[in-house]
């Protein structure tokens, strides 16, 4: 797609953020069932439920907006979601497993930011509050699973890889 105004920017953005969801929807249950803490694994189950919430928002902005709901290859994801990959491989030890899964989910989380971050953004811009208010929605959700990983992370997580 050849991009030239504020709002083919915009559609490929929004073309990206779906495939990158679609994505999640697949690593994120094979991150829960690596998990060895319980606490751990709900949360990567309770964002699971959140990213299907995700996709059908981002249904409803392509409804809205009369585009075609379809993707467009998110690159970066894919490099995301095999990090998280190398990390099940790679690390035996179940807690300092735990500790990589949430590095490699929080690396998830910020580019998830950014990109809803600067959707909203993007939909002020060419005028279209109520795409924007749809995918702020999206944005505080993400951020509040940030902030959750922190929370698990400093709350035992890391303390029990180092040992």
């Amino acid at each position: 797609m050849a991009v030239s105004t504020m709002q083919d920017l915009f559609v490929n953005e929004l073309r990206d953020i779906y495939h990158a969801e679609k994505q999640l929807l697949k690593a994120l249950p094979k991150m829960a069932k690596a998990a060895s803490r319980e606490d751990l694994r709900q949360a990567f189950q309770s964002h699971l439920e959140e990213t299907r919430g995700h996709v059908e928002r981002l249904e409803e902005v392509f409804d809205t907006l009369d585009l075609a709901k379809r993707g467009k290859t998110c690159e970066a994801m894919q490099g995301l979601v095999e990090e998280g990959r190398e990390i099940l491989e790679e690390v035996e030890d179940g807690a300092v497993r735990d500790a990589g899964l949430i590095t490699a989910a929080q690396k998830v989380e910020h580019y998830e930011i950014a990109s809803y971050g600067s959707l909203v953004a993007l939909a002020r811009q060419i005028g279209n509050e109520e795409v924007a208010t749809i995918l702020h929605r999206t944005l505080e959700e993400e951020k509040a699973a940030d902030q959750k990983l922190t929370k698990l992370a400093q709350g035992g997580v890391n303390q029990a890889a180092a040992r």
